[in-house]
């Protein structure tokens, strides 16, 4: 079934015939769990596609490793690429029983089946048989395009239950891919690359065989405006071609500005959103990201009159452009914090869709049902919920970042806290530094908020109050590296020792939490290093000497 025209999906007693875009074609509601590479699979609720059914999704994709690339057996071109009784054919075979089974369990639900690929993928034995070491990565090289167009081939004849293809160039992961090769050539240029693999799957996928394409713009054109508009230019629009991109320019950061490609060019657009961010806790507190989503953030009020700015103007202003949604409920990033609750990230999700199936409603209207529907919250209970989330995505701004983005973006992600960089403007580092003040006073209000709700039991009750502590202790360790940081810049020994001292306190206070809350998300580490190069903690304790 392609969404994109057949209009039959509905869930939760509400009919989902408003989620049908201008030109008439069904918008896309799809979610994918991003794993983590090289890691173990997340247990959570949303690989079970009737949970994502009920949350209002018609669609569900698949992970990279989850790929019918890695599961071919590549035999309508040579048998000897993964001979059967090979260790590598093997692998392939079990591979493909596992997608099977999960396709069949999206197909039981009715809601469509999408595989996000990395592009271009081949089997080692066949770059390796064929000799293209060097040429396998320019989808322009005229063998490459060949066994290009024999894989998709093989794709959708070997597993003719996947409805459609997620393309991503902008990088290339084989952790989990032990007996295949990935590359590509200037993914970012558009006459190289861009433009004549768009056109190759284009051809295959969406003429050939009816099936649906959507393009990932990410780290290839996303935030280039005139690179972008060159693709859209020499590419020709298809029912079924879908360019991805997410709400804002590079990765999923506060201060990065709203995307200036979205609502450009003439091809239809479906929204990236990630639930559990991987710069800000991956859900292990509060941190509600739908509202500034939907209706604007407030870094993004400033930008020009009739500018996009939110997937709410996107819709009004290009409605023709609005293909739908696409979550990541949990994911992005790699190693923890990891979650036992999915609380906020389903929060996150679950308006999310709802908004997508009709996005004349207002985001507030949805929210509430949230509250009193998944929930069970009811009177004062549910505004005093709406003011913890609200107030979450202020204190995460605040306390995670610097206006305009001075402060490193990377300087704390996944379970890692790095040394940030100071401010270079005096008076903007003075800004900042009481943006984290100001950030700890949120997140107490936030825990005060969380204890004084009724919540429906005990469990979901010491879920919100412990994460909401989780959020205050964390942001009191990055308030104290943040002031260090500052202390040192400017030479200030008695900072320093003051510092220090907030630092290991905050330090203790956070880690005694699993004690008394034992549902909330695996902690942060001083000794996390693998996205995090320059650990805070190695540089507190050299300030100690």
């Amino acid at each position: 079934m392609n969404i994109l025209r057949h209009s039959k999906w509905i869930a939760l007693g509400l009919s989902f015939l408003g989620a049908v875009s201008a030109s008439g074609e069904e918008r896309l509601i799809l979610d994918m769990v991003h794993h983590n590479p090289g890691d173990t699979p997340y247990e959570s609720a949303y690989n079970d596609p009737s949970v994502i059914k009920e949350m209002g999704y018609n669609g569900k994709v698949y992970f990279l490793f989850e790929s019918p690339a890695l599961a071919i057996n590549w035999e309508s071109v040579d048998a000897d690429i993964l001979p059967k009784g090979s260790k590598e054919r093997e692998w392939v075979d079990a591979k493909a029983a596992d997608i099977r089974a999960m396709q069949a369990a999206s197909k039981a639900q009715d809601i469509d089946v999408y595989a996000m690929s990395d592009l271009i993928l081949f089997p080692k034995r066949l770059i390796e048989k064929f000799g293209i070491e060097k040429t396998f990565g320019d989808p322009k090289h005229p063998l490459t395009e060949k066994l290009l167009r024999a894989q998709i081939n093989e794709m959708f004849e070997q597993f003719p239950d996947f409805d459609g293809l997620v393309v991503r160039i902008g990088e290339t992961y084989l952790n989990d891919a032990p007996y295949h090769k990935g590359h590509i050539n200037d993914k970012s240029n558009p006459e190289k690359t861009i433009i004549p693999l768009m056109q190759i799957l284009r051809e295959e996928i969406c003429v050939k065989r009816d099936k649906q394409l959507i393009f990932r713009t990410w780290r290839a054109f996303d935030d280039n405006a005139q690179r972008y508009q060159t693709v859209s230019d020499a590419v020709e629009p298809h029912p079924n071609l879908v360019i991805s991109i997410k709400h804002n320019e590079g990765d999923f950061f506060r201060t990065k500005p709203f995307s200036r490609c979205i609502g450009m060019g003439r091809h239809s657009q479906i929204i990236e959103v990630q639930c559990a961010r991987e710069y800000e806790g991956k859900g292990a507190y509060p941190n509600y990201v739908a509202h500034g989503v939907i209706e604007g953030f407030p870094e993004h009020a400033d930008m020009p009159e009739g500018a996009i700015h939110s997937l709410r103007s996107f819709y009004e202003k290009t409605p023709e452009l609005f293909a739908g949604v696409w979550t990541w409920t949990r994911g992005g990033g790699w190693d923890g914090p990891y979650i036992k609750n999915e609380m906020w990230p389903d929060l996150n999700a679950w308006v999310m869709a709802q908004w997508a199936a009709d996005p004349a409603q207002s985001e507030a209207s949805i929210f509430n049902r949230y509250a009193s529907e998944r929930l069970q919250l009811s009177g004062e209970d549910v505004a005093r919920f709406r003011k913890l989330c609200l107030r979450s995505a202020d204190a995460v701004k605040l306390g995670r970042y610097a206006d305009r983005g001075e402060l490193s973006y990377v300087w704390t992600r996944d379970q890692g806290i790095g040394w940030p960089k100071t401010v270079k403007n005096p008076a903007k580092q003075k800004l900042s530094l009481q943006g984290k003040d100001q950030s700890i006073a949120m997140w107490q209000a936030i825990v005060e908020l969380a204890e004084s709700i009724q919540w429906a039991d005990a469990a979901t009750r010491e879920h919100a109050i412990g994460s909401a502590y989780y959020g205050l202790r964390l942001y009191e360790i990055y308030r104290s590296v943040l002031y260090l940081a500052d202390a040192e810049a400017n030479h200030d020994t008695t900072g320093i020792q003051k510092w220090i001292q907030a630092y290991d306190q905050a330090w203790k206070t956070y880690s005694q939490l699993p004690q008394q809350y034992p549902s909330i998300a695996s902690l942060y580490t001083k000794e996390y290093g693998k996205t995090v190069r320059d650990q805070a903690d190695k540089h507190v304790n050299r300030l100690r000497k």
